[in-house]
C-alpha cells in the first residue's frame, strides 16, 4: 500500500474545496423532572491499594423516592486526583446487571480544584437502561479506569476512594444527580456538582441516521451534507459523480444511506458515489459508523477493483504540507494496489506528494472478507489514532499522524482502474451506510458508542449537530 492511490488526493481539491458550508444545529428533546428525587448511592472497590494499574468503583443505585426513575435521566460523579496535568483517562464497564451497553463513562476538570481531586469520572445511562421502581436499585455497576498510557495511578489522594470498602454501603463521596439536580452526596469542598466544569466543548455531537427521501431532500443539506456531482479523482479516468445513485432504504427496521457505483467497462459507463459533509470542523474525538461493505455485485459479473470507505479528511494545500490529516477505512472486496483478494486498511495520513508520488502515512490491514454489516470506530486524542471494527482493536498509529486542522467526514464508493474485470457486461455495487457519529474531544469504547446510538434511537432522535464551526 506505500505507493498506492487513496480516497482523498484528487477529490480534495475537486470536491470539498467547493462545498464548505454550515450544517444546521439541532438541540435534542428535553425531558421533564421526575416527581420524586430521592437516589441512594453504594459503594465498594475491588482494587483496594494505594496504587494500582486501574481504579475500580462498583456502584449500586438504590431509589429512595415515591415516583418511578428513568436512569437516562442519572448521573454518578467519582471525583478524583489526575496522577499529573496531562494524564489521561480510559473508562470501561466489566459488569452490569443491566448490561454494559446502558451504561456510559466520561471524565470531566473540576473549575475549582482541591487537594484531592481535580477531575472525575461522571458514569451515566442510556434508555436501554431502563428505570428504577420505588425501592429498586440496579444492581452491579463494576466499573473501572485507567490512565491511557496504562502506567500505575494512585488511588490513596482520590477524594472518593476508600481502599477499606470491600462490600457495598451508602457513601456520600460520591454524588448523583437525578435531571440535572443533585440529590445525593458531597462534592470535595463543597463544590456544586451542577457546575458546567466539563472542559469547553467536550461531548458535543453529531449523530445521524440517515432517514431521508432521497439525495434531493432538503433536510439532507440543511444537515450539512453534500452529494457529490463533480467530477475529477479518485477512480477511473472519465468516470462521473452521480448523486441520483444515493439513495436511502429500509434494512433490518432502520432507513439506510445506499451508495451504487456502476460500470460497463469503461470510463464513459462508470459511475460513483460519495457522500461529505459540507464542513471541515472535526479534528480529535470518536468517529463512528455502522457501514455494509459487498464482496459481489449487485447484478453482472463480479471482480472490479472496487473501494468502499468510511473516512475523515481535510485538503492538501501543498505537495508534502504538514498540516494534511486522513484517517481511512477503505476495504477492497476484490483487491487492487497490488493486493489479489479482499483486504481492509486503515491508514492514518501525515502528508504525500502526488508528482512525482510520495507518502508518509502508517497502516494496518487484515486480508479477509468483511463482506457485511460492520461497526467501525476511529478515536483521535492527543497520543495516538486508533481503530476498531466490530468492537475489536484494528490497529493504532502513533502520534506524528495527528490532525493540526479539522476535517470533513466522508463516505464514497469507486473504482480503482477497470482491470480486474474487463467485461462490457453492465453491473453494479452496493455499499450502504446505517449511521454516523463523531463526539468532539471525547474518546468513547465501541461500547460506549453503540450505547450512545441506542439513546439516542430510543428517544426518537434521528439527527443531532452540536459540533460548532471551527
Amino acid at each position: 500500500m506505500r505507493n498506492r492511490p487513496t480516497a482523498g488526493r484528487a477529490r480534495l481539491a475537486l470536491a470539498v474545496a467547493v462545498v464548505l458550508g454550515g450544517g444546521a444545529l439541532t438541540a435534542l428533546p428535553a425531558q421533564a423532572a421526575p416527581a420524586a428525587d430521592g437516589l441512594t448511592v453504594q459503594y465498594r472497590t475491588s482494587a483496594s491499594g494505594a496504587t494500582a494499574d486501574q481504579t475500580e468503583p462498583w456502584f449500586k443505585v438504590r431509589n429512595t423516592g415515591s415516583s418511578t426513575v428513568q436512569l437516562s435521566q442519572v448521573r454518578i460523579r467519582y471525583y478524583f486526583k489526575a496522577d499529573s496535568s496531562n494524564a489521561s483517562y480510559r473508562f470501561a464497564c466489566s459488569w452490569a446487571a443491566r448490561g454494559c451497553a446502558g451504561v456510559t463513562g466520561t471524565f470531566g476538570t473540576l473549575s475549582t480544584p482541591t487537594a484531592s481531586a481535580d477531575r472525575y469520572l461522571e458514569v451515566g445511562f442510556t434508555a436501554a437502561a431502563g428505570a428504577l421502581a420505588p425501592g429498586a436499585d440496579t444492581g452491579d455497576l463494576q466499573l473501572r479506569f485507567h490512565r491511557s498510557d496504562w502506567q500505575p495511578l494512585r488511588q490513596s489522594d482520590d477524594y472518593s476512594f476508600d481502599g477499606a470498602r470491600t462490600s457495598y454501603g451508602d457513601w456520600d463521596k460520591v454524588t448523583a444527580q437525578l435531571a440535572g439536580a443533585t440529590v445525593w452526596g458531597t462534592a470535595p469542598e463543597g463544590i456544586d456538582p451542577t457546575d458546567p466544569t466539563d472542559p469547553p466543548g467536550a461531548g458535543q455531537t453529531l449523530f445521524d441516521d440517515f432517514d431521508y427521501g432521497s439525495h434531493t431532500d432538503p433536510a439532507l443539506s440543511a444537515h450539512g451534507w453534500s452529494v457529490r456531482s463533480n467530477s475529477g479523482g479518485p477512480g477511473v479516468p472519465g468516470a462521473t459523480w452521480d448523486p441520483s445513485k444515493v439513495t436511502f432504504v429500509s434494512a433490518g427496521g432502520n432507513s439506510v444511506m445506499n451508495l451504487e457505483t456502476s460500470t460497463a467497462g469503461t470510463g464513459a459507463t462508470t459511475t460513483q458515489t460519495e457522500v461529505l459533509t459540507k464542513s471541515m470542523k472535526f479534528r480529535n474525538g470518536t468517529y463512528a459508523a455502522r457501514v455494509k461493505f459487498s464482496d459481489a455485485p449487485k447484478s453482472g459479473p463480479d471482480g472490479d477493483h472496487l473501494v468502499q470507505t468510511f473516512f475523515t479528511i481535510n485538503d492538501l494545500k501543498a505537495p508534502m504540507a504538514d498540516d494534511y490529516a486522513e484517517y481511512d477505512f477503505e476495504y477492497l472486496p476484490n483487491g487492487g494496489w497490488g493486493e489479489p483478494s479482499n483486504i481492509l486498511y486503515t491508514t492514518s495520513w501525515e502528508t504525500y506528494d502526488p508528482d512525482p508520488w510520495q507518502a508518509v502515512n502508517q497502516h494496518s490491514e487484515q486480508r479477509s472478507s468483511y463482506a457485511g454489516w460492520h461497526d467501525l470506530v476511529v478515536t483521535i486524542d492527543d497520543d495516538a489514532i486508533a481503530y476498531y471494527v466490530d468492537g475489536q482493536p484494528f490497529g493504532t498509529h502513533g502520534a506524528q499522524y495527528l490532525p493540526e486542522r479539522p476535517m470533513s467526514i466522508n463516505f464514497n464508493q469507486w473504482l480503482i482502474d477497470l482491470n480486474g474485470q474487463t467485461s462490457t457486461v453492465p453491473r453494479a455495487y452496493d455499499q450502504q451506510v446505517d449511521y454516523v457519529l463523531h463526539v468532539k474531544d471525547q474518546v468513547l469504547t465501541p461500547a460506549e458508542v453503540a450505547a450512545k446510538v441506542a439513546g439516542y434511537r430510543a428517544a426518537g432522535t434521528g439527527f443531532v449537530d452540536e459540533v460548532p464551526a471551527s
